[in-house]
This record gives structure tokens, C-alpha cells and sequence, in this order.
């Protein structure tokens, strides 16, 4: 059984002078551990998709599973992260990275060691103590990626998480979190508009045509590419040859042909 399965999803935003259909008739399964990412022009839905992931809303028709159980049934097994880390200023990174396990009452000894060990792993061991304004736009994303994984979620979205970091930090920061999740065995979705990210980081990468936002193509990540770094793999023959495949496919969804 698929670990997150996606049945005929369609969505329909309302309003008093108008009916936008954001999604249409989307059908595809995540295998447990798998790391995929959605591409699409501007407007095709994919926050709107992610959001029906994660069980902020409810898609206007279709039903989404994680583990066979409906999403919103399926209680803190969901991680999400932003573009923008959403650190409280007024808290030090160690209060942050424990934030979501103080706020489900699950905070324990072991749990907060744990943190703080993952803490260490990103490279931020002796900035417990420190304010999200004492560090980096690269540094508060990785903060903000322990206080997600702090938590324990099954399945990990990304909503863009590189886009706002200059592009050396992006690919060091690629290769940290990828790394971490494969080493936890975590299944994470991401979105993004950089088809060499999609790439470098996935297992597969489905392709979104425009409003309504259905699945236009998907592209299988070659096994050699995936048993190296996010940073080896962009350097690989093979990663150009892919990118120019992704990039007629996206070509032919702007043009509309």
C-alpha cells in the first residue's frame, strides 16, 4: 500500500464575483521515503496542492491518505516548511527548535537531546543560546528544519525553502537537508521552480500544466544520479540531459502546445 496516496484530487476556490478551478483530477502515489518535487509555471496550483497535503484544506473534490488514513486524521505526522524560517525573535534557537514538542506536550529529556544532537548535525552546535537575528538567512533555515524534524513527522513538505538564500548557501543547504532526510528515512515533497533543485534532490519530479493545475508528465530520476550529493549530481552528464528534457516539457506547457 502506497504510504501517500493522492484519489482524483480537483479544487475550486469561490467567491462572490468569481469560480477559479486551482487543480484538477490529480492521481499519483508517494512511496514511503521517496523524495519528489512538483514543477509547474506560476499559477498552477502547487502551494494550493501542498496545502491539501498537509490537510490545511479540504480539496473541493477527491481525497488524500497518508498511511491509509485521511489527512486530517492524520494528527502531527506532518512536518512543513517555508521560504521564510518563521523563527520567534524573541526566543533563542534552542527554544525555537523545541517550540512544536512543547505545544504537543510531548517535550521529554531524550526528545530535547535528540534535538539538540540534529541541532549539532546542521552544523549549529554552540548557537543554542543565540537570537535568529545573530545568524544567517542559511542558518535560521536550518533552524528551522531541526525544529520541523524535531517533532518526528513522517511526511516533510517544502514549499520553496532555498528561494530567498543567495545561491552558494543553496547548495551547500541542498546537500544538509538532503543528507538528513535520506539518513531519517523521511518521505518529503518539495516545491520548487528551479528544475536543476528538482532534480539534484528528487526521485521523481512531476510536471503541472497551468490553471487548473493537473499532471502534464513525470520524470524518474536515473538511480546513478540519486546515489550521489545534490552538488555531485548537477556536476553528472546525466543531470543536463535531464534538465533539457524538463525544460522542452515546461517550454511546451507555457507555450500551450
Amino acid at each position: 500500500m502506497p504510504f501517500l496516496q493522492l484519489k482524483n484530487i480537483h479544487h475550486t476556490y469561490f467567491t462572490k464575483s468569481s469560480v477559479t478551478t486551482a487543480l484538477s483530477g490529480i492521481t499519483l502515489d508517494i512511496e514511503e521515503g521517496e523524495f519528489v518535487s512538483f514543477l509547474g509555471p506560476s499559477g498552477c496550483g502547487k502551494t494550493t496542492l501542498l496545502s491539501i497535503i498537509a490537510g490545511l484544506i479540504r480539496p473541493t473534490e477527491g481525497t488524500v491518505l497518508l498511511e491509509n488514513l485521511p489527512v486530517d486524521k492524520a494528527v502531527n505526522k506532518i512536518g512543513y516548511m517555508l521560504q521564510q524560517d518563521y523563527l520567534f525573535p524573541w526566543k533563542t534557537i534552542e527554544e525555537n527548535i523545541l517550540i512544536g514538542l512543547k505545544l504537543m506536550k510531548t517535550l521529554t529529556p531524550e526528545k530535547r537531546q535528540k534535538a539538540l544532537k540534529l541541532l549539532e548535525q546542521m552544523g549549529l552546535s554552540g548557537f543554542e543560546s543565540k537570537y535568529p537575528k545573530q545568524l544567517s538567512g542559511g542558518m535560521r533555515q536550518r533552524a528551522a528544519l531541526v525544529r520541523t524534524l524535531a517533532v518526528e513527522p513522517k511526511l516533510l513538505i517544502l514549499d520553496e525553502p532555498f528561494s530567498a538564500l543567495d545561491h552558494q548557501t543553496k547548495l551547500r543547504l541542498e546537500d544538509l537537508v538532503y543528507a538528513t532526510l535520506k539518513s531519517y528515512g523521511k518521505t518529503a515533497i518539495l516545491v520548487t521552480h528551479d528544475i536543476g533543485e528538482a532534480i539534484a534532490m528528487s526521485d521523481r519530479i512531476f510536471l503541472l500544466s497551468p490553471r487548473p493545475g493537473s499532471l502534464y508528465h513525470s520524470f524518474k530520476v536515473p538511480g546513478l544520479l540519486r546515489e550521489l550529493s545534490p552538488f555531485e549530481a548537477r556536476n553528472h552528464q546525466t543531470f543536463s540531459e535531464i534538465f533539457q528534457d524538463i525544460w522542452k516539457e515546461l517550454d511546451h506547457i507555457e507555450a500551450g502546445t
